[in-house]
C-alpha cells in the first residue's frame, strides 16, 4: 500500500484533498482524531494534569484542546514538551491504522497531519504531496473558520516553513482557487500513483 503524506501551510487544504484521495478509494490516517484519542488516554490526561492543572479541563474531566493550546502555541517549551508526550503514541496509532488498512486491501492512504515532518511521521510515507495555496488565501479560510490572525501565525510558527515543506514534495497541488481545478489535480496524482 502507498501512504501518501499530505503537506502545506495552515488552511491550504490538506484535509480537502486527503477526503478527495478517499473519494478515489484511499484509506485516511488523520492525525488529528489519533491526538483526539491520545488526549484521551488516561497516562496522558495525567501527564497534562501534572504540567498545567486542572484549568485545562472540562466539565467532564476531558483535556479541552482549545485551552490547551493557548498555553501550548503562546509558549515553544510548552508545545516541545506536549509533543514529546504525543507524538510518539499518534505515530503508533497511525503506522497501526495503516496497517489495518492495508490488511483490508486498499492501494493507498493518505496522512493528513499537520506537524508530518516535524513529527518524523514522513518516514511512513511513499510519496509527499504539497498542497498550495497564497499566505491572504489561507488566512481568509482559517478566520472564517473562528480562528483569529494570531491564532493562525502562532500555528504557522508551530510548523516547518511552507517554502521546505514545498521543496521536500514529490507532487504539488494548487488549491488557490474552487474545488473543481484542486478535485482535476487530485484526480491526475491518483491515476499516477495508483493507476
Amino acid at each position: 500500500m502507498k501512504v501518501i503524506g499530505i503537506l502545506g501551510g495552515v488552511a491550504s487544504g490538506k484535509s480537502l484533498v486527503a477526503a478527495e484521495l478517499g473519494r478515489l478509494g484511499a484509506g485516511l490516517l488523520d492525525a488529528d482524531r489519533a491526538a483526539h484519542d491520545v488526549l484521551r488516554m488516561p497516562e496522558i490526561e495525567a501527564a497534562v494534569r501534572r504540567r498545567w492543572g486542572a484549568s485545562v479541563f472540562d466539565a467532564d474531566g476531558r483535556i479541552d484542546r482549545a485551552r490547551l493550546a493557548r498555553i501550548v502555541f503562546a509558549a515553544p517549551p510548552e508545545r516541545r514538551h506536549l509533543e514529546r508526550l504525543t507524538h510518539p503514541k499518534i505515530g503508533r496509532l497511525l503506522a497501526q491504522e495503516a496497517e489495518r488498512l492495508e490488511a483490508g486491501g486498499r492501494a493507498a492512504a493518505a496522512l493528513d497531519a499537520p506537524l508530518l515532518l516535524e513529527a518524523g511521521w514522513d518516514k511512513l510515507c511513499d510519496t509527499l504531496v504539497f498542497v498550495d495555496a497564497p499566505r491572504d488565501v489561507r488566512l481568509a479560510r482559517a478566520v472564517a473558520r473562528g480562528w483569529s490572525r494570531e491564532d493562525f501565525v502562532a500555528r504557522e510558527e508551530a510548523q516547518e516553513s511552507v517554502r521546505a515543506k514545498r521543496e521536500r514534495a514529490d507532487f504539488v497541488i494548487d488549491n488557490s482557487g474552487s474545488l473543481e481545478p484542486t478535485r482535476s489535480q487530485v484526480e491526475r496524482l491518483w491515476r499516477s500513483l495508483v493507476g
